[in-house]
């Protein structure tokens, strides 16, 4: 639509934004109509319409099989659309058109905004199964008349009430007619059943809304008497309302079709089942929550055991094994600990490589600075645990082995996500620029207990490859090349 009105109207962005809001509530008028709608807007010269936006009815046979949208009509092929923009009122007059021996009654619907015709709606309705039309049917149609009449006038949609349409209820799901006191004029079998649902025990008619609700809603002090004037339609509202036996979602639409409220009409969906299934969702990702944050917990204890044990040990060597321990199980509960914070089983890889190199740093044995590069992006947890593991490995092997005592170093971790969102990939490299590589050293058969298990993660768990190289210019360089998702 923003294509077509830029390049064939003279309208302004605030005339674009209102046609959306228009577009975005005007399935209602659709369905209470039984009827297609196309929206068409003068060209910028004045000798054309050009349609920007269709919509077809869920409650009717349509009028249209082809796409209506970029179509354009000179002016004076479609008296209606001349004469309601020209009038600035609704015009009806004339008989059905014929389209693929199928009768169409045609009406127009000027679309005015502050006091300004922007355009015509064309209501399209279907005769080839007219019959005589019931209480139901009736109230539909008189209510698309209203909310008809509304737009002609500029008073519908509501500003600042864009409603998304796949939230709300839909008409089919629940409509009730009031009058201008709140007073049910008719309830639709499902609007009636939902209230069924919440514990009334008689039918709707004849009873003051509002009233009825708050008495069927928990009682919440001072809160009933604003359920009773929301549920009542003095204003366009979304609310839900929670009884003994369920929930319901509302939508209260005032009536105004000549400026004064005449009524409301209020659609309604039970959302009972929903809502049971959000709260079992918010009740597991809880519990999966709080079993991370144990889980750390548990580890964290863990080595603060395996340190307090470093500390006692006589042997060096014992004392530095404790303490790769220690560095090991840390690196897990910082997973874990990030898990504990999110909604589902993805991290951001980021803020843990940081905290694993800020904690690996730790044990430099010379004046080393360590640095990140690039972005390792979100990742799931089966990834993200092993993965800092093998950083942790990575790192710490490059500070104990690539510098002396006194030495000043870098090291740099670099990370790269590629390939395509089914097979993308994470490329991972560690560089330094200390001693470099013994001569006639195969990181893929020698090495230390942590490079054998880096080799084990990535290969083995994580389905990656491992290798470890010369720096281009100095030191030592490992590449980690595993797969990972990257549909987020």
């Amino acid at each position: 639509m923003n294509d077509l009105v830029r390049q064939h109207t003279a309208l302004s962005d605030t005339d674009l934004e209102w046609l959306h809001l228009l577009v975005s509530e005007w399935q209602l008028l659709s369905d209470l109509s039984f009827a297609d709608l196309v929206l068409w807007v003068p060209t910028r010269d004045g000798t054309r319409y050009v349609s920007v936006a269709q919509m077809r009815p869920n409650t009717g046979p349509t009028s249209y099989q082809d796409d209506m949208v970029g179509h354009l009509v000179p002016r004076g092929r479609r008296p209606l659309l001349d004469a309601a923009l020209d009038e600035g009122r609704i015009v009806r007059e004339g008989d059905p058109e014929w389209r693929e021996e199928v009768p169409v009654r045609v009406e127009s619907i000027p679309v005015r905004r502050e006091g300004r015709i922007l355009g015509v709606i064309a209501r399209n309705t279907n005769l080839l199964t007219v019959r005589t039309p019931s209480r139901l049917e009736l109230t539909y149609l008189q209510s698309a008349s209203d909310l008809a009449q509304m737009i002609a006038a500029g008073s519908f949609p509501f500003p600042g009430q864009q409603v998304d349409m796949d939230a709300s209820p839909r008409v089919g799901d629940g409509l009730i007619r009031l009058d201008a006191d709140g007073v049910v004029q008719y309830a639709s079998p499902n609007g009636l059943s939902a209230y069924h649902r919440l514990g009334l025990a008689s039918d709707l008619v004849g009873h003051n809304l509002g009233e009825t609700t708050a008495e069927l809603a928990p009682s919440r002090g001072p809160v009933d008497e604003a359920l009773v004037k929301v549920a009542s339609g003095y204003a366009p509202r979304e609310f839900e309302v929670e009884g003994a036996g369920g929930v319901i979602q509302l939508r209260a639409i005032p009536l105004k079709p000549k400026g004064v409220r005449i009524g409301s009409l209020v659609l309604l969906r039970d959302v009972t089942e929903l809502r049971r299934r959000e709260r079992e969702l918010i009740t597991k990702d809880a519990t999966i929550r709080e079993i991370h944050h144990r889980v750390k917990n548990n580890l964290q204890t863990v080595a603060a055991l395996l340190r307090l044990q470093a500390r006692r040990m006589d042997s060096e060597r014992g004392r530095e094994a404790l303490n790769e321990a220690v560095r090991r199980v840390g690196s897990i509960a910082i997973v874990h600990e990030t898990l504990s914070q999110n909604l589902d089983e993805r991290v951001e890889f980021d803020e843990i490589a940081d905290r694993v190199i800020a904690m690996v740093a730790e044990i430099s044995p010379g004046k080393v600075t360590c640095r990140r590069t690039g972005r390792f992006g979100i990742l799931d947890a089966e990834v993200a645990t092993p993965l800092s593991m093998v950083l942790t490995e990575v790192l710490q092997n490059a500070l104990e082995h690539a510098f002396t005592v006194a030495e000043h170093g870098t090291v740099e971790v670099s990370a790269v996500r590629g390939g395509s969102p089914a097979e993308g990939r994470l490329l991972i490299t560690v560089t330094d620029d200390g001693r470099g590589l013994p001569e006639g050293f195969d990181p893929q058969r020698a090495g230390n207990l942590g490079l054998q298990i880096v080799r084990t993660l990535v290969e083995g768990e994580l389905g990656g490859t491992f290798g470890m190289v010369p720096a281009p210019v100095r030191g030592t360089q490992v590449v980690l090349d595993i797969p990972v998702r990257n549909d987020k």
